[in-house]
């Protein structure tokens, strides 16, 4: 740890000390409550979810199930104020009065009516809806989708309310890119193209729901200026061994195979948990380009006219395992492991045509390209938690390791045509040998203090993390049979970074307000080396981050909340490598070492009415905003790629979530999003001043035939769009699924089409000083997928700690 920030380390561990020696607290009484549950007509009562809450916030403390007779009882409950509710698919909903429990509390017979008599309550604890929208975050119940059926992460993803994926990879929430993406709250280690792929060989079968965050408090990293994509998978939470096994088969142009395990075991202190996907996919991207050049008297000077054509095939095997061990009543150690392996290949088949300034073919260039990228992706985590008294206090650490590989071969082989399509010079082959590691470490702690006389809950923490990225890239001209080295194109870039962070979060509640403030402090040191051409840089830099919220419940009906955060956007670490990829004889793509972080500045204010309905009010200025450029290169004729920092871009949306339910079989669920962006800046001798107000609209729409046949509708439209130079067209959706259930619920058979009308397509024109370009993207979006799935083991009820680690946002940009 760098040395000035080993001060933080010590100041938790003895202000932690010092509160337990100072303040110890006697244990606060500990007694039962039991009663019976029964149904109003005699039936077995079964499968009844018994919940126990807090009566003042309605935090759930515990839950429990009835035995064979309908028994049921919480042992060892502190003395307080507290609500009783059930859930079941069988009867509805139950929530009793407020219960004073300062003794041992017996709460009698407690009769439940069919679910018949309350079809409607019945359907929404049995039902969740795809979309849910909450104060902070808009909530995607995967697992009970239809239409996620047989998807990936990445498509499941594409169907979500204010999410757009380009024709790059890159994922926007809500018309802004800088988004971060986490699994069950560890950031992904990769971007762009890097991520999409890794989204791709993700099953939704292993994906229990994903929280769309837009302000994250202080506890967070600062990473992630347009939110948090956060996906939680399946975790087991019964007692005994249980678990999933599923099988899917999708068939578009190309077909596409996933099958999944997931399995947890839980006995006494002990529980583990674990699961294995693998994926085996054929995509295309089937991708036109028109481009055009002029001189600086904006005269029209050539054109290149591309028909590409991209195959994919994906091979991946996706595996975890996890334990968690209970030592005593407090203190919980864990582990968990995470493994990635893939293998991948991808042929190109790209034809472009020459154009001269008279509108005349020139001739034409036909590049065939196999890239056969292999990666391994581990990373494990050791965990702590330790509950020191059961008035909220609470000490938790996690220690991370994770190693990213990669080896890719890249063959391209160029042959060139005159008009008469004669073959008028020696072909061009040129092969590349990329190689990469990444390895992360990174250790944090985080404290929980409840200030019970002043209503307060206090969070601090601090965070370190080190990365050392190293690439070595390799490339070779063959044209002439030889294996001659390309010092062009080859490079070696080593990258270190060290990131230090300390935050205090302070949350309070009264009866109608609540407040939230929190600051965390980030340090960021970093180093740049080519080995190539000795370039080097180096940065150090300390910055604030405060974010906050304000909530205040004006009546039953209605409530308002203002939340407000400081962020930052890092470039990864493959956006400033330097180094030059292939695309194809007049295309290019390179790095920027000289690529800054981008900080934004977002308020939002949310209003509630009756519990669902939600709107949204934003704005936010990013300034430094990383785009990526495409624009004339050295060589005439020729484009580059590359990341640049744009001035500022400013953000305004306004959203509008709102669930329907036409009878007690049809409910849908709906969220309206219209967004302003601004972009302002000079990049490539051209100054940008766009904006356009856009609109999108996101619907799931849910028929229930019975109880055991359920059918989902979803559609999606977004109007068009800027994103930097890019004016993006509109385009739109519809995805139908069926499901099945059968076997006493324990399995199910679901068929899901996406895409029915093969209308998810894009098209975008750009144009900038010395250059403008056309394009529209097709991919393998029209999939029919079948699925079977089963569920095995028990149904008692057991808690499951959920664990995420701390290497978080370094992970995020090893793409």
């Amino acid at each position: 740890m760098n040395y000035k920030y080993k001060w933080l380390f010590a100041l938790l561990i003895s202000v932690t000390t010092y509160i337990n020696k100072s303040y110890p607290q006697a244990k606060a009484p500990v007694f039962d409550i039991g009663g019976r549950i029964a149904a109003e007509q005699p039936a077995p009562v079964k499968d009844v979810i018994i919940q126990l809450l807090l009566a003042a916030d309605k935090k759930l403390i515990k839950i429990e199930y009835a035995d064979t007779l309908g028994n049921f009882n919480f042992e060892k409950i502190p003395a307080g104020t507290y609500l009783l509710v059930t859930q079941s698919m069988y009867f509805g909903p139950y929530q009793s009065a407020p219960i004073v429990h300062h003794q041992s509390t017996q709460l009698g017979t407690i009769t439940l009516q069919p679910r018949s008599t309350s079809l409607k309550e019945a359907s929404v604890v049995a039902n969740k809806p795809f979309v849910q929208q909450q104060y902070d975050k808009t909530v995607l119940n995967v697992a009970g989708s239809l239409t996620a059926v047989g998807s990936t992460a990445l498509e499941v993803l594409e169907k979500a309310p204010g999410i757009t994926i380009d024709q790059n990879d890159n994922i926007a929430m809500r018309g802004r890119q800088g988004v971060l993406v986490m699994i069950d709250g560890k950031q992904v280690p990769m971007t762009g193209q890097d991520l999409a792929n890794m989204l791709r060989n993700m099953s939704a079968s292993q994906i229990e729901n994903i929280d769309l965050i837009t302000n994250p408090s202080a506890r967070y990293d600062a990473a992630g200026n347009a939110g948090i994509i956060d996906i939680r998978l399946k975790k087991g939470k019964k007692a005994g061994t249980n678990g999933n096994v599923s099988f899917s088969y999708g068939q578009g142009r190309y077909p596409k195979l996933n099958p999944s395990l997931s399995f947890n075991s839980k006995q006494q202190h002990l529980n583990i948990f674990g699961s294995y996907n693998y994926t085996w996919r054929e995509d295309l991207n089937d991708l036109t380009i028109y481009r055009q050049f002029y001189n600086n008297k904006d005269e029209f000077t050539g054109a290149n006219n591309y028909n590409n054509f991209f195959k994919y095939r994906n091979s991946s095997h996706n595996a975890r395992i996890g334990a968690d061990y209970s030592i005593g009543k407090n203190i919980v150690v864990g582990f968990a492991a995470n493994g990635i392996f893939s293998t991948n290949r991808i042929s190109t088949n790209s034809v472009a045509h020459t154009i001269n300034a008279q509108q005349e073919n020139t001739g034409s260039f036909i590049t065939l390209g196999n890239t056969q990228p292999g990666r391994n992706n581990g990373s494990i985590n050791l965990n702590y938690k330790h509950t020191l008294d059961s008035n909220g206090r609470e000490l938790t650490a996690d220690l991370d390791y994770a190693r990213y590989t990669l080896g890719e071969t890249q063959l391209y082989n160029t042959r060139y045509f005159d008009i008469h399509e004669n073959e008028y010079r020696a072909p061009y082959q040129l092969f590349g040998d990329l190689n990469g590691e990444l390895s992360i470490r990174s250790f944090k702690i985080d404290y929980t203090h409840p200030l019970k006389n002043a209503g307060i809950k206090l969070d601090a923490g601090i965070k370190s993390s080190w990365v050392t990225s190293d690439n070595d890239v390799q490339f070779f001209d063959r044209s002439n049979g030889g294996n001659i080295p390309d010092k062009g194109k080859s490079n070696h870039f080593i990258y270190k970074e060290n990131i230090n962070a300390a935050y205090v979060n302070a949350e309070k509640k009264w009866a109608k307000l609540s407040i939230q403030l929190g600051l965390r402090m980030e340090n960021t040191i970093a180093k740049g080396q080519q080995i190539t051409n000795t370039e080097n840089f180096n940065r150090n830099y300390t910055q604030l981050f405060p974010s906050g919220y304000i909530g205040y419940e004006i009546n039953k009906q209605h409530d308002l909340g203002l939340s407000m955060s400081r962020r930052i956007d890092r470039p990864s670490y493959r956006q400033l490598n330097p180094f030059r990829v292939f695309l194809d004889p007049l295309t290019s793509s390179t790095g920027n070492p000289f690529l800054l972080p981008e900080i934004t500045n977002s308020f939002e204010l949310t209003h509630t009415f009756r519990q669902q309905y939600i709107t949204k009010i934003g704005y936010s200025r990013t300034k430094d905003n990383i785009l990526s450029v495409l624009s004339p290169d050295t060589d005439p004729n020729t484009v580059i790629q590359t990341n640049r920092n744009l001035a500022k871009y400013d953000y305004y949306n306004v959203s509008f979530g709102f669930p329907i339910t036409v009878s007690k079989w049809l409910s849908s669920t709906n969220t309206a999003l219209l967004y302003y962006g601004r972009y302002i800046g000079n990049l490539v001798n051209t100054n940008l001043d766009v904006s356009r107000i856009s609109f999108n609209f996101n619907s799931v729409n849910t028929i229930t035939i019975n109880s055991l046949t359920t059918l989902e509708i979803t559609g999606s439209y977004e109007s068009r769009s800027y994103y930097g130079f890019l004016d993006v067209g509109s385009f739109w959706f519809i995805n139908a699924g069926a499901q099945r259930q059968l076997w006493n619920r324990k399995a199910a058979v679901k068929l899901n089409i996406s895409d029915i009308f093969f209308t998810n397509k894009t098209n975008a024109v750009t144009r900038l000083t010395g250059y403008g370009e056309t394009f529209i993207q097709k991919r393998d979006t029209r999939v029919a997928t079948i699925t079977f799935s089963y569920k095995f083991g028990g149904n008692n009820a057991g808690a499951i700690r959920r664990k995420t680690g701390g290497a978080e946002e370094e992970k995020r940009r090893a793409g």
